[in-house]
């Protein structure tokens, strides 16, 4: 799962130690050549996935913004990360904001080699001007772990960080819309009240602590997880947003997430009427 956080929200500056060092220049892209194809085998053999619109991403940095599905283990970023690397080559880039905790011990070598940086405010904003394509997914945990009658519901939970941060970098907003990945699992409940109780807040940094069904462990409070079916997982990248040029040198900020949501979820109704069967596809 990727956990990632909005950059630009509250509580979100970056702290001396994340601006001391650049993950992203740890990225190796040698090893990330080696790492598609193993991804490939898995979004393409097991959850069949299909992504349509990749040209849509310009040239220069760009904002890309997905929902987010799946549960701890979201697929959406290595579906979008395989198409992205098979449509541009091993040259361009993607980078992926992500939550502090994927850095913790041996996860900080691993996860930036990659292309992972936390998700704050400066990392995005410094990507972002150097002409990098990153991903965030603003619904971080709070969406991934959605219940399931929500599955198909775009869902930011209210988080517009994304917004000032691609406003300020001066780069587009490309909307990235999935489906499928949530029918990995049935997820039932997002558990907050149980991670009130276990005081999660203050052990995980989390506020949630998601119950979930699915093979082979049945009900699930996602440790041990359980395994995902095999979903077809499809996505489309749609046309991108320039917040200048369509909302004026002072938008508002509400209106233009409202916008953006608006757009994705019209995409994700219309890929759900066409999706014939659950898991299927």
């Amino acid at each position: 799962m990727s956990t990632d956080k909005t950059p630009g929200e509250s509580g979100d500056e970056p702290t001396g130690a994340e601006s001391e060092e650049a993950l992203w220049e740890l990225r190796d892209g040698a090893w990330v050549t080696r790492l598609i194809p193993l991804l490939r085998l898995a979004v393409k053999g097991w959850f069949r996935s299909e992504v349509k619109g990749m040209a849509n991403v310009p040239d220069g940095g760009a904002l890309l913004v997905s929902n987010h599905s799946g549960g701890l283990l979201a697929m959406d970023v290595p579906v979008i990360a395989v198409e992205f690397f098979d449509h541009f080559g091993s040259e361009r880039p993607l980078y992926v904001l992500a939550h502090d905790m994927l850095f913790i011990g041996q996860g900080k070598q691993l996860f930036a080699r990659a292309g992972f940086v936390p998700a704050n405010r400066h990392n995005a904003d410094q990507l972002l001007r150097s002409g990098g394509v990153t991903i965030v997914f603003p619904g971080g945990d709070y969406d991934v772990f959605r219940p399931s009658t929500s599955a198909n519901r775009i869902d930011f939970n209210g988080r517009t960080g994304y917004v000032r941060t691609a406003l300020e970098a001066g780069v587009p907003i490309v909307p990235v819309v999935s489906i499928g990945g949530h029918e990995a699992q049935i997820f039932l409940s997002r558990g907050e009240d149980l991670a009130k109780l276990l005081r999660l807040d203050k052990l995980m940094r989390t506020k949630l602590a998601p119950l979930s069904f699915g093979f082979p462990f049945g009900l699930s409070l996602q440790f041990p997880p359980n395994l995902p079916m095999p979903t077809k997982i499809e996505t489309r990248v749609l046309d991108p947003i320039d917040i200048v040029t369509e909302f004026g040198p002072d938008p508002d900020i509400a209106e233009v997430d409202r916008v953006v949501r608006d757009r994705m979820q019209s995409t994700l109704d219309e890929m759900a009427r066409a999706r014939r069967f659950p898991v299927l596809g």
